[in-house]
């Protein structure tokens, strides 16, 4: 076998890989620097869509950790990017945050609830009930459904907190109409991601914390993937999976090296 090519381009999860519960991980700054300083083009992605590129530029920021507004690829702009490819210029009925309407709404989509093209279904802290019985009726209506991602929990200071997934899962019962998710671990995101970098498969990385989502995805799209220890999977936990990552290491800062 040929020796692998150099790694040119870098993608990375944001939650247990650079950050955890609000503050950054030991290493974090140390591999964006040396990102920054090698100019290999990098992209930090996250699975949730409440919060627009520049909100998540500032929360980094205040916790001392450096990423351009541009190096950031959330759930949200991939589902945006992918509906403009489906139905440019369409119109949808959003549940979700500005992370996901502002997207939408640059994309060139309208806002509506009158026989919308689509129901987005996103990242929120506020489902209501009277949102979620809209979106289910205009499914039965004839919406197609999309979801930003299948995270079924996703971490707050309090503790885990229902995500995307389960109140997709919610809607599927009520109209028997699953939904399109965009987010990982569709490799669809993975390669919008490449193609905002220029990037080419073979020479690209994915550093990622979860076995079913980040390695997967990166794995999928023809990625070398790497699996740090400071998130949700464990190191007891990689055998059970069919598939495995090129590498695992204890956290970030062991990757410093590899840039």
């Amino acid at each position: 076998m040929s020796e692998p090519k150099p790694i040119e381009s870098w993608l990375t999860d944001m939650d247990g890989v650079l950050v955890h519960e609000g503050k950054p991980i030991p290493g974090a700054e140390d591999f964006l620097r040396t990102l920054r300083e090698s100019g290999k083009p990098f992209l930090v992605l996250t699975n949730n869509s409440m919060y627009t590129p520049r909100d998540l530029h500032a929360r980094l920021a205040d916790m001392g950790l450096d990423v351009p507004i541009e190096s950031i690829w959330t759930s949200a702009l991939a589902t945006a990017k992918f509906l403009t490819g489906q139905r440019p210029g369409g119109t949808a009925y959003v549940l979700g945050e500005s992370g996901l309407t502002t997207a939408l709404h640059e994309a060139g989509y309208i806002l509506t609830e009158r026989e919308p093209d689509y129901v987005v279904l996103g990242e929120t802290r506020t489902y209501s009930f009277e949102a979620i019985t809209k979106a289910i009726r205009l499914i039965v209506d004839g919406a197609r459904f999309i979801a930003t991602n299948p995270d079924n929990t996703g971490p707050s200071e309090e503790g885990v907190l229902p995500a995307t997934g389960s109140v997709a899962a919610l809607i599927t019962e009520a109209t028997g109409v699953e939904p399109y998710f965009v987010g990982k671990p569709n490799p669809l995101m993975m390669r919008e991601a490449l193609n905002t970098l220029s990037a080419h498969s073979e020479t690209t990385a994915m550093i990622g914390d979860r076995m079913d989502t980040d390695v997967v995805a990166g794995m999928e799209a023809g990625l070398r993937t790497f699996l740090v220890l400071t998130g949700t999977t464990t190191r007891e936990q990689v055998d059970r999976f069919p598939y495995r990552p090129t590498k695992v290491v204890e956290s970030i800062a062991d990757v410093v090296a590899m840039v």
